[in-house]
């Protein structure tokens, strides 16, 4: 009986694990990994719902080619910036972690993912030696304006 109970457990444990792998979750319990693999299922369904409309809507085309959607919010510990595009973009990340260093921003943590597509998940904090608390806002404009920069020296390559 306990040997039955204990490989059920184990079973259990591997799946959430897998779970929390497929996910991106950083979460140790159990109830976190799962409240996290929900978060993501939401997501997929709102990326679905987006590709859905475009397509009926005739626009796909122009969804493939549109610069990547940037998020940027002032959190406890930092900067915390979001880059995703459905495509992928060589050499973008070096353009991203350049303004990291115009602004002064070291980064704390980041997640970055190039297969197919491009995703930056990044916690950018100040350096101690300047007061001022960086705002978001100018963040995610020369994030914006680094985008620029890249997509036009990506179309010369082309």
């Amino acid at each position: 009986m306990v040997s039955r109970k204990h490989k059920k457990d184990h079973v259990l444990h591997e799946k959430l694990q897998l779970l929390r792998s497929i996910t991106n979750s950083h979460a140790t319990n159990d109830s976190s990994i799962i409240l996290d693999a929900s978060k993501y299922i939401e997501e997929l369904k709102g990326k679905v719902e987006i590709l859905n409309h475009e397509i009926e809507s005739g626009q796909s085309s122009s969804y493939q080619n549109s610069c990547p959607v940037v998020t940027v919010e002032a959190v406890e510990k930092g900067i915390q910036v979001n880059l995703y595009s459905e495509k992928s973009c060589p050499g973008l990340l070096v353009f991203v972690l350049n303004v990291f260093e115009e602004l002064s921003l070291n980064v704390l943590e980041a997640r970055v993912s190039c297969t197919g597509s491009f995703h930056l998940e990044a916690l950018g904090v100040q350096n101690e030696q300047n007061g001022e608390r960086i705002d978001a806002h100018i963040v995610k404009q020369t994030i914006l304006h680094a985008i620029e920069n890249w997509s036009e020296g990506n179309d010369h390559q082309d």
